[in-house]
């Protein structure tokens, strides 16, 4: 795929979970927490990793087939523990912080945008110490208000005034691509986050890079 060149892309989004970190041990448990609060017992967590990434209220329903009154039970289950310990269950992805601060050295200003409260968001970019990379971290309200990717990079356009034609999304589930896509944006789909090879290939990026270490070279061209 060809380079991303210098002119392009003056603003840069980036979903959250998958792209910059990797949550998994911190949802997954969370997600086990809240299950077990409705009698229901999930001892496989990698049975639960496809909830990292959707709005969980809509992934509770889907899964468990829950009406909405009790998957907002379980995602304030969820809450209770992830707020405490499974925000700080997470780590951030090797080369993450390199990447950022090329960007930031080549002029282009970043966004985070993910369906993770805001208020979860702005204490795991801060606490893993990558929030000064980004001007604005954007996420969802607490009452599940712009949960989903389109309306939330609506948004954020709308708030920054952004052009989408200078903007770029970069996520790793269909959500990010689709969000970007319906929004006039250009997207990257990565391949070292949660969603599969064939997952983001359904939704067309402009390109895909497997690594991090691919993304960050398509940068420097």
């Amino acid at each position: 795929m060809p380079g991303i060149s210098m002119q392009y892309a003056q603003n840069i989004l980036f979903d959250l979970d998958g792209t910059l970190t990797d949550p998994r041990e911190g949802i997954t448990r969370s997600i086990q927490y809240a299950l077990a609060q409705l009698d229901i017992h999930e001892p496989d967590l990698t049975r639960l990793e496809h909830f990292i990434g959707p709005p969980l209220l809509q992934c509770f329903m889907q899964s468990y087939d829950f009406s909405e009154e009790r998957a907002w039970q379980a995602v304030n289950h969820y809450r209770e523990r992830f707020k405490v310990t499974g925000l700080y269950e997470n780590r951030v992805f090797d080369g993450v912080g390199e990447l950022l601060g090329m960007l930031g050295a080549q002029g282009r200003t970043l966004y985070i945008a993910t369906s993770k409260p805001s208020v979860f968001a702005r204490e795991i970019a801060r606490h893993f110490d990558f929030a000064r990379h980004f001007k604005v971290i954007y996420g969802s309200e607490l009452d599940g208000t712009r949960t989903d990717k389109v309306e939330l990079i609506r948004h954020l356009l709308a708030e920054e005034g952004l052009d989408p034609a200078d903007t770029l999304m970069i996520g790793d589930r269909k959500h990010d691509l689709i969000g970007a896509q319906r929004n006039g944006l250009r997207a990257i789909g990565v391949g070292y986050g949660f969603g599969s090879h064939a997952e983001l290939m359904a939704e067309s990026p402009d390109w895909y890079f497997a690594t991090l270490a691919e993304l960050h070279q398509a940068f420097t061209r």
